[in-house]
């Protein structure tokens, strides 16, 4: 009897699998990292943009999404924004759920200024982390 497909990849594909989740959580890191240097600067805006694009790279993993979450929770602590607050302890109980069950709004920012559900455009230079296809635009000569 012969063999049939199998949801598993190939070995070759676990590799590349890996390498493109080891490639997007260095990207999810250089923006934490940035978030807490801004942080250290006393810059909260830049603290607070370094976040969103954190939480845009965390949302296909369950861990960093909501550690995300727990890092915009204690930024608005720090900051003392109640709106904020509230909007990120509701975020953080949705956020595992949301990244296993691979049901997020891609390129959502992550903070109460929008809503949770709301897809948004993912930035240029986050779309190679996130596997998706660089946006072609009229000026590059796309469209019609």
């Amino acid at each position: 009897m012969a063999r049939t497909s199998m949801t598993r990849g190939t070995p070759a594909d676990s590799s590349a699998a890996a390498s493109a989740r080891n490639a997007l959580l260095a990207a999810w890191s250089d923006e934490r990292a940035a978030a807490r240097s801004a942080r250290g600067r006393g810059d909260v805006a830049e603290e607070w943009r370094h976040l969103e694009r954190a939480h845009i790279l965390s949302q296909p993993m369950a861990g960093a999404h909501v550690r995300t979450h727990l890092a915009m929770l204690t930024c608005a602590l720090r900051r003392r924004q109640p709106r904020e607050i509230v909007g990120q302890v509701l975020r953080l109980v949705v956020a595992g759920p949301g990244s296993w069950t691979e049901r997020y709004p891609v390129g959502n920012t992550g903070g109460a200024d929008v809503s949770a559900f709301r897809p948004m455009p993912v930035p240029d230079d986050l779309r190679a982390a996130l596997g998706i296809e660089a946006r072609v635009t009229e000026a590059d000569g796309g469209g019609s």
